[in-house]
């Protein structure tokens, strides 16, 4: 029991040599301003969330209500609950400036144990949510392409359990009349079979994380300015869905606007969570901020608010073109163009969704191999994770496994089910670092902390409390696939972990 919350002293992690060729940015050099921080924000922010999944959240699912143009709302609890959690990261960002993010900071307050459950609990943030980023980019590139007059053969761009639910709808309704599962089933009807089974695969989001792939282990890096043309391009599309967008808005489709009351709200929040999870992106560039205590707490805060207000008036647009039951969808921004017969409006939406989602990606597949880097550097992981390309000097080995383990799930999996599991293990992440915040005061209350969450023993606790409300709005069998996730992870840790860790060793 005391090896299992042993903590890692924070003078040793600050003390530990980082080598400069395998960090996210390169040099470390401190020269990050307020809007170049609240710039990274903001790109690390608008992704899949934005463009795909206020479509399963506005309409619902089979697991859970729709919130309609209610959603609104939705986004409002949200910014709350992710600030009180952004100024947790905050200070831990400034007291512990190291890879490793949320892991780093529980090993240096809450202990080993808990440290390797909040790592492999980021897996689902990083890894399995480029999955759902991966499934959303095939969903508009498709989009793209028919507006072009090409099209990818159905059983080639979805994915099977869709096409499977919807030709069993159809078979127990066959008056249905609804296009999107007419098409479905016609895709598992005619798909190509091996031993009766149909063949239905994502092809494109298999692609498209190969190809990222590819480019991250050849030592793809980013720097402030390219991440700024990133963030104009998002803006400058969603300013767009939203000025054309306004002129064909249908007020009568708001009504009502809250059709499964409260309940859809917040059931609503505890999915569209997926759309702020970048967020801590910016705490992670503590190291390269040139006054962290000043502009980190400005720059988490304005990229909030400012996505916040994007998402809310793009909530409204959306659900004004066409009725809020139909945006169930991977691609709900450009779909509600082409609803209306606006296919060239809903090709500019694509093209914009695609190379936003595709930095988003490039962006997180990068973090994971991070988080396996500062997990194989204490021992937890075997030393193959820490293993540096010779030529490239990047985590290679890391790199192309996440590559792998994406590619393989985006080939087969549904979105809805991707980013409720995503969500889950986002907020659970979000707890774990208010709780160590709260920790590190009590048992050292005299260590400097260049920023200091500001009313502590409030933010702290309304972080806990929001974010653990919305992890309960989840559906049941999203508990049972986390609860399950985790457990697979105990085993891991007591199998390996424990027996090779290198704080147990000294």
């Amino acid at each position: 029991m005391q090896q299992l919350f042993r903590r890692k002293p924070i003078s040793e992690i600050r003390s530990e040599h980082v080598d400069p060729q395998v960090e996210v940015e390169p040099g470390l050099r401190r020269s990050l301003g307020m809007w170049q921080l609240t710039s990274l924000g903001i790109g690390a922010i608008i992704g899949a969330g934005i463009f795909s999944g206020a479509g399963t959240a506005i309409s619902g699912g089979p697991n859970h209500v729709g919130a309609g143009p209610a959603l609104v709302y939705s986004y409002i609890m949200v910014a709350f609950a992710c600030g009180f959690a952004a100024l947790c990261y905050a200070e831990f960002a400034s007291v512990v400036p190291q890879a490793g993010s949320a892991y780093t900071y529980a090993y240096a307050t809450l202990g080993e144990l808990v440290a390797w459950i909040i790592g492999w609990d980021l897996i689902i943030e990083y890894a399995v949510g480029n999955i759902a980023v991966a499934v959303s980019w095939s969903a508009y590139f498709q989009t793209l392409l028919s507006g072009f007059g090409i099209s990818v053969p159905g059983w080639l761009g979805t994915d099977p359990r869709t096409a499977r639910i919807a030709f069993q709808a159809l078979q127990a309704n066959p008056t249905m009349t609804d296009p999107a599962v007419i098409e479905s089933a016609r895709i598992w009807e005619t798909a190509p079979q091996i031993l009766g089974f149909p063949i239905i695969f994502n092809l494109p989001a298999v692609a498209i994380v190969a190809l990222i792939t590819w480019v991250l282990v050849i030592g793809i890096k980013e720097s402030a300015w390219a991440n700024t043309v990133m963030v104009i391009l998002k803006l400058a599309i969603l300013a767009f869905f939203i000025l054309i967008g306004a002129f064909w808005v249908r007020p009568e489709n708001w009504t009502p606007f809250m059709p499964n009351g409260w309940h859809g709200v917040f059931t609503g929040a505890s999915l569209i969570f997926f759309a702020y999870i970048g967020f801590d992106a910016v705490s992670t560039a503590a190291e390269e901020a040139k006054d962290p205590q000043r502009d980190m707490p400005r720059a988490m805060m304005i990229s909030l608010a400012v996505t916040s207000v994007i998402y809310i008036i793009v909530t409204l647009v959306m659900t004004g073109l066409v009725p809020w039951r139909d945006h169930g969808n991977a691609d709900p921004l450009a779909s509600a163009f082409s609803a209306r017969g606006y296919d060239w409006a809903a090709g500019v939406i694509s093209f914009g969704a695609i190379v936003s989602m595709a930095s988003v990606l490039l962006v997180f597949q990068l973090g994971q191999p991070r988080i396996f880097y500062s997990m194989a550097r204490d021992g937890l992981l075997p030393p193959i994770a820490a293993r540096l390309h010779k030529k490239y000097h990047t985590p290679h080995v890391t790199t192309i496994v996440t590559g792998a383990f994406v590619a393989f799930f985006a080939a087969f999996a549904n979105i809805n089910e991707v980013i409720e599991l995503t969500n889950i293990g986002t907020l659970f992440a979000f707890v774990l670092v208010a709780i160590g915040v709260m920790v590190l005061r009590i048992r050292e209350p005299d260590r400097v902390r260049p920023f200091r969450t500001p009313a502590i023993w409030f933010v702290a606790p309304a972080a806990i409390v929001s974010c653990g409300f919305l992890m309960f709005q989840l559906p049941a069998l999203t508990w049972k696939r986390f609860g399950l996730w985790l457990g697979a992870g105990l085993v891991i840790y007591l199998v390996y972990g424990i027996r090779h860790s290198r704080l147990r060793d000294r």
